[in-house]
């Protein structure tokens, strides 16, 4: 009797366990931030959390999109005295200034006016004949910029912040944190290209994500990978200028401006892809290395131990060629 009571219990503790184990993948995908979003998670219940994901979603969204007249970076750029900010801009205000210092101004959220002006961001551009660069740096500039007790201080009323070179990797990891709040183990979030993992897949393997080659592509038809990692926790963004450009009297114009000098970047490195602990510092120092180019951006990760990075960059004879830390290729599928 004993006997058979102890199976009885030892069978349900195995279904149990094995419920558990196989708790239900969940799918959601949808479009945000003027891009897509798909995301995969395993999670108990029968119902997912996309509805409680689309109102994080939006919420975030109501911080920090450019596109809507009615977020907070907008009343912000509108010099409207009666905005408040909220947790995700002064998070995005400090980190961005953060990143900045350790760049040496590569990356700055106020570059609005010559992404506009180049055409790359919420107004119309200009013809790149006719834009005043010179002109427009006087009001960029992250030390031009401060909080003080909630309120944004600017040296110049026309500066204006653009937070797409980090608001998408920040995005992913509101998203991300959400699904660990709900006890989410196993995931994987992407918006627009950016990527968070942690654990495994509906597959019971690490999360393989790819690093594209560079082919200029505007509508990612022609998309090939050069290479797939493999991301059990931790994060992946990719910044290059083979996607977002536009080719006027011959010459091709790249939506990574450079801060600092007012144009569009132009040098040997084609493709900047970061791994980091959250999704908000890889996306930031993608952008960041795209503008720096390769050596100055080699510098860096090599003073950093929670970056790794996978750099494609051109030679003198138009051939591709790889740099890529060694905890990357650690995480390179054989």
């Amino acid at each position: 009797m004993h006997t058979y009571k102890f199976t009885i219990l030892l069978l349900l503790s195995f279904m149990a366990v094995s419920c558990k184990q196989k708790a239900k993948y969940h799918f959601n995908e949808g479009k945000v931030f003027g891009t897509f979003y798909h995301i995969t998670y395993q999670y108990p219940k029968e119902v997912g959390l996309q509805s409680d994901i689309l109102k994080k979603l939006e919420e975030f969204d109501y911080s920090l999109s450019t596109y809507n007249a009615e977020s907070v970076i907008s009343l912000v750029n509108q010099n409207d005295s009666s905005v408040v900010l909220d947790k995700y801009f002064i998070h995005c205000f400090k980190k961005s200034e953060e990143i900045a210092k350790i760049t040496n101004g590569a990356f700055d959220w106020t570059v609005a006016p010559l992404v506009n002006a180049w055409g790359f961001g919420f107004k119309n551009k200009l013809e790149p004949s006719e834009i005043p660069v010179d002109s427009l740096l006087n009001i960029v500039g992250y030390d031009k910029v401060c909080l003080k007790q909630g309120k944004v201080i600017k040296k110049d009323s026309r500066i204006m912040f653009d937070a797409s070179a980090i608001a998408k990797g920040y995005g992913v990891d509101v998203v991300a944190d959400f699904l660990e709040s709900k006890g989410v183990t196993n995931y994987l979030v992407e918006i627009g290209g950016e990527i968070r993992a942690k654990g495994k897949s509906n597959k019971n393997r690490v999360w393989r994500v790819g690093i594209d080659k560079p082919i200029d592509d505007p509508s990612s038809l022609s998309r090939q990978i050069q290479d797939v990692i493999e991301l059990e926790n931790g994060a992946l963004a990719t910044s290059g200028n083979y996607r977002q450009f536009y080719v006027k009297d011959g010459k091709k114009y790249a939506h990574t401006i450079d801060p600092r000098l007012g144009y569009p970047v132009q040098h040997s490195l084609l493709s900047s892809s970061v791994v980091a602990d959250d999704c908000m510092t890889a996306d930031a120092y993608a952008t960041s290395f795209m503008v720096l180019g390769l050596e100055k951006s080699i510098e860096i990760v090599q003073k950093d131990n929670q970056l790794e990075a996978y750099f494609i960059y051109s030679d003198q004879d138009g051939n591709l060629k790889t740099y890529i830390t060694e905890g990357l290729k650690d995480l390179i599928l054989q």
